[in-house]
């Protein structure tokens, strides 16, 4: 899976007097008012942005903001996040009303070297979910070079993402790259013992991951929902514990083939129904009362976890061990988190998914690890083995 992207470090890339679209993952999350909430993002964004504005380059930034259904939705134009960047970069940039069209084109020919601007939000337009070859050509008319810096969404097969390099030399940003080499370099060369840690709600979600990873890794934990699926593979009663009925037989199979790597909670926090306020228990995995539904991993679950991380070389963590949002089942996932975090500097740590980085803002411990992955999917789809589209596109149009 070894892969050198061609990046815009590279040698005899020259980008000073040229116009540089770049695809940036600046999906900040916005309140109803529009209002940047959460800016990780645009703060991951700004390195590349800068090193072009600094070469001389006129950098045109497309995003897209949330999920708008294709359609212009007030509340995720782009304004804030342009607002937010300025400030970050120290410069202005401005939004522009649009992603292509005339007047796009007219604002963009005017840039001087070393301007910022941005486009609107891409996810207006149907055509971009598409990947639609005459929507590529519009958006590549407004540059002479190509850079993908949205590794939080090269999983996409989007006009943003794959159509563009069709049209233009292309090349990886510098956040691109880092998430693609450290997430690499964990599969390939990991310092052992490598030991995987697996939440949220479906074994479906993380199919590909286990049986990838089943093949690296020296042990894989699992936490979260998707925990009572293999429970029920192994005729356990789960009361009305969220699981896949569809994927029992699957999860038996894993468990069979990576026997002995695959770590299951040993007792859960149950509760009488999915609220905050719920009455709570802890109880043997195997012994969770009718009617009840587990919403955390238990204390003794905690322990044998923490000893294994304890010992690894290599943790990679993606997804929530219980219901972190009800603060009653949160300690699990809290305890966990900080168990990652203590052991950065031991050991290479990598953290990924949105769930996952809310959780862990929640439990105070952000910036506490060696890499938290802008994302999800992404970083799913590469610990499974995949080769993500919007990298094979890089590396397409390199093979040009």
């Amino acid at each position: 899976m070894s892969l050198k992207l061609p990046s815009i470090k590279d040698k005899n890339v020259e980008v000073a007097g040229k116009t540089v679209l770049v695809r940036a993952g600046i999906d900040a999350p916005l309140d109803d008012k529009g209002n940047v909430t959460d800016d990780t993002r645009i703060q991951e964004a700004v390195p590349t942005i800068k090193y072009l504005s600094q070469k001389g380059a006129k950098v045109v930034l497309l995003v897209k903001v949330g999920r708008p259904g294709w359609k212009v939705v007030e509340s995720l134009r782009v304004t804030s996040i342009a607002k937010r960047l300025s400030e970050l970069l120290g410069q202005e940039v401005k939004a522009l009303g649009d992603c292509v069209g005339d007047e796009v084109e007219k604002a963009v020919g005017e840039l001087k070297d070393g301007d910022v601007v941005m486009l609107e939000n891409v996810f207006f337009h149907p055509e971009e979910e598409t990947n639609d070859s005459v929507f590529a050509q519009q958006l590549a008319r407004l540059g002479q070079v190509y850079v993908n810096d949205a590794f939080s969404s090269s999983h996409r097969n989007q006009t943003s993402i794959v159509g563009i390099p069709k049209h233009l030399p292309s090349y990886a940003g510098l956040l691109l790259e880092k998430e693609v080499k450290v997430l690499t370099a964990a599969l390939e060369k990991p310092k052992r013992p490598f030991v995987v840690v697996l939440g949220g709600a479906k074994v479906s979600d993380k199919i590909g991951v286990i049986r990838n990873l089943g093949l690296k890794a020296d042990k894989i934990l699992i936490g979260g929902a998707m925990m009572f699926t293999f429970y029920r593979s192994r005729g356990f009663d789960v009361g009305s514990s969220r699981f896949e009925s569809d994927k029992v037989s699957l999860a038996d199979d894993l468990l069979n083939e990576f026997q002995g790597k695959i770590v299951l909670p040993v007792d859960v926090v149950a509760a009488d129904k999915f609220a905050n306020d719920a009455r709570s228990q802890v109880v043997a995995a195997s012994e969770l009362p009718h009617g009840w539904m587990g919403l955390d991993i238990g204390p003794e679950s905690v322990r044998r976890f923490i000893k294994e991380l304890s010992e690894a070389g290599t943790i990679i963590w993606s997804g929530p061990l219980g219901v972190f949002e009800f603060p009653n089942f949160a300690e699990g996932t809290a305890a966990i988190a900080k168990a990652i975090s203590e052991m950065t500097g031991k050991a290479t740590t990598i953290i990924g998914g949105g769930d996952t980085l809310s959780a862990v803002e929640k439990a105070g411990l952000k910036g506490k690890f060696g890499h938290s992955s802008t994302g999800g999917g992404a970083m799913l789809e590469l610990l499974e083995g995949k080769t993500l589209p919007g990298i094979a596109a890089l590396a397409e149009a390199a093979a040009r």
